[in-house]
């Protein structure tokens, strides 16, 4: 079964952003970083899919929008995170 694609909106220098990806690379999850520094199509595609989302990083897995780095970190600390990267 492939595993659900991962996509993991944020900006340069987030620290919240770089919690979130060591989290994702210690389960060894593969993920695409969009940057939104800018704005540009990556922020547009972004409040597309979160409309109210006003920081970052803003993480999806699957068409799952987790939300950001402490909802990320919730979802390990309840055990619910493995079970969403295999799903």
């Amino acid at each position: 079964m492939p595993k659900p694609k991962i996509d993991i909106y944020t900006k340069m220098g987030c620290g919240y952003c770089s919690r979130a990806k060591r989290l994702l690379d210690s389960k060894g999850a593969e993920y695409s970083e969009l940057d939104i520094t800018m704005g540009g199509p990556n922020k547009a595609a972004m409040l597309d899919r979160a409309p109210n989302a006003r920081t970052v990083p803003q993480i999806f897995i699957g068409e799952t929008h987790v939300g950001g780095s402490d909802e990320l970190a919730s979802l390990e600390r309840d055990g619910k995170l493995d079970a969403m990267l295999t799903a």
